[in-house]
Formats: structure tokens, C-alpha cells, sequence
């Protein structure tokens, strides 16, 4: 029914567009000479040109699970209190990416930092296509900047691990079995009051087969993290799941294939200049607050396009 719902959606949009189009077309055949109402159809048509775009994107979402609503995890690497600081920057820009495109978003568990920042944080992207549209993200980013936490104020540089995985209630080609899992309970860390310090509400659970270790302790029931971290669990098993296929492929090739930190996908630079660079299109901005409040479009659109390029490339 999903499914179903998804389809009839893109039907309805690309017949709207359809019918904007004729209207547009008439009135532009009406309008003559009038150029205040030749500049009010132009308008129009750059709007519908936009929506356009929107939905021509769309169609390279032709991925398993590219519709999916979408799990992304943050993670601290080299560059100790500035990697944290540098974690928690990401996160907060993925959150603003997420709201400037209509998703919702919920961060299911975080591990904050002893000085600053977070060491890692799993976040909830729920909308039509969000896997699609934020799985370009994952690898590792780069910051260069003057570090606060420096008394020599020098320069710093900090690295952070994303990863993004799909969502999916129900695969068939993923089995958990009950006897593959090790689940312990402890007491939760950080905010909550006296309730973190009296029950065991945080969950940890080890896929013994695969060694995936998932937890969360952001809910004060037990059973609300144990659903989470399965949830998460099963997310993960899933991306394991496709790397593995990716790899296969790359190896069928003949083309490396590097994931998890050997990928670094983009240098966000603070000092000596502003830049931020994507290392796999070139795609680069001095905007960098604008990137870091959200604005990850550019970025986004220029992977999707590559990956077309990519498979049209590709012998038959």
C-alpha cells in the first residue's frame, strides 16, 4: 500500500506538471503584447521549471530502497575535542537539511562529548526518498579551521564519519534471529534527571554473526531503546548487506572500492580561506555557513547525476 501510495503520488505530480504546462502555453498565446503579463508567465514557467528538476532528480532514485526513510549516524574521528565539536557541527547540519526539505527528524541516540561536542549521535530522516536523496553523504569529512579549544588558537584538523542507512521495516533478505543477538541493559548517560541514575533503560545489542554493536538510551523505557536499537540493528545489517554487493561489483570491474574512513568525500575549509570541496564532482562554495545550516543541495544533486552518468557509462 506504500508502495502503491508512492506511485499514484508521481503519476499526480507529472500530470499536474502536464496540465501547468498546457495552461501556461495558451495564456502565453493569449497574453500578446502585454509585458507585465508576459513577466507574470515567466515567473511561472521558472517555478514550473524548478519543480521539474525536482522530479527529474527523482527519477535516478531508482535504488531497493531509495524511497525508504532513512537512518544517518554520526561519528567523532581524529582530531579529538575539535572532532567531537566537528560530529556535533554535522549533525546540527543534517538537521537543518532535513527541515529545509520537509522531512522529519529524530535523533535516537547520542553519546556527547567530556569537554564538547558529541562523540556520536543516530538520527531518524523520515519523508518519501530521504535514503535516496542523503545516501551520498555518507564517508568522511574533513574541517580545517583556527581551533577554539587551542590556547595558541593554530590551526586544526578534524574528521567525522557519516554514515547512512535505509530504513526498512521488512526485508526477507535479512534474517535476526533471537539466539544471534547478545542484549545488555545499563544506566543511561547524560541528560534526564535522577531517572538515568536509577534504572537500567539503556540498551546495548551485538549481532554475534556480523559483530554490529547498536545501542540507544535516549527513551526512558527499556523496551522503547530495545525497539530503537533493533531497528537501528536492522538498518545496519542492510547497509552491510549492500556494501558487500557494491564491492562485488567493483571487483567484477576492475574499480577499487573504498568505504567507511578511507572515503573522504568532502573538505570543509575555514582557514586560511572558505571552501568547501566535494572530492568526488568537484562541487565546490565559499558559502560555507550556508552548507553548514543546511544547504546541501548543490552537493546532493551533483552526486545523483554522477551516479547516472555512471551506470549510463556502464556496458550493456
Amino acid at each position: 500500500m506504500r508502495r502503491l501510495s508512492q506511485l499514484r503520488e508521481q503519476v499526480e505530480h507529472w500530470e499536474s506538471l502536464s496540465r501547468q504546462a498546457r495552461d501556461l502555453q495558451e495564456l502565453s498565446e493569449l497574453a500578446g503584447d502585454d509585458d507585465n503579463l508576459q513577466a507574470e508567465l515567466a515567473a511561472e514557467v521558472e517555478q514550473l521549471a524548478g519543480q521539474l528538476h525536482q522530479l527529474e532528480l527523482r527519477l535516478m532514485l531508482s535504488g531497493p530502497y531509495d524511497a525508504q526513510d532513512a537512518i544517518l549516524a554520526v561519528h567523532a574521528g581524529t582530531g579529538g575535542v575539535d572532532a567531537q565539536d566537528w560530529a556535533e557541527m554535522l549533525l546540527r547540519m543534517y538537521l537543518r537539511w532535513a527541515q529545509r526539505a520537509g522531512y522529519q527528524a529524530e535523533v535516537l541516540d547520542m553519546s556527547e562529548g567530556e569537554e564538547a561536542g558529541i562523540k556520536s549521535a543516530t538520527v531518524e530522516i523520515r519523508g518519501p526518498y530521504a535514503y535516496g536523496y542523503i545516501k551520498g553523504e555518507a564517508g568522511t569529512h574533513r574541517l580545517v579551521r583556527l581551533s577554539p579549544f587551542d590556547a595558541a588558537h593554530r590551526r586544526h584538523t578534524a574528521f567525522a564519519l557519516v554514515e547512512v542507512l535505509p530504513d526498512v521495516e521488512d526485508d526477507t533478505e535479512v534474517e535476526i534471529r533471537e539466539e544471534d543477538l547478545r542484549i545488555d541493559t545499563y544506566r543511561a548517560s547524560g541528560a534526564g534527571g535522577q531517572h538515568v541514575n536509577k534504572t537500567e533503560s539503556a540498551v546495548r545489542i551485538t549481532h554475534l554473526p556480523t559483530g554490529i554493536v547498536v545501542t540507544c538510551q535516549n527513551e526512558r523505557s527499556q523496551i522503547q531503546n530495545r525497539e530503537t536499537a533493533m531497528k537501528i540493528l536492522r538498518a545496519r545489517l542492510i547497509e552491510l548487506k549492500l556494501r558487500e554487493r557494491q564491492e562485488q561489483q567493483a571487483r567484477l570491474k576492475g574499480k577499487p572500492s573504498v568505504t567507511g574512513w578511507g572515503s573522504r568525500i568532502r573538505s570543509y575549509v575555514l582557514h586560511p580561506y572558505t571552501l568547501v570541496t566535494d572530492h568526488r564532482t568537484e562541487v565546490s562554495t565559499s558559502n560555507i555557513q550556508a552548507v553548514l545550516d543546511g544547504e546541501l543541495e548543490p552537493f546532493i544533486e551533483a552526486y545523483l547525476e554522477r551516479q547516472l552518468s555512471d551506470l549510463s557509462l556502464e556496458p550493456v
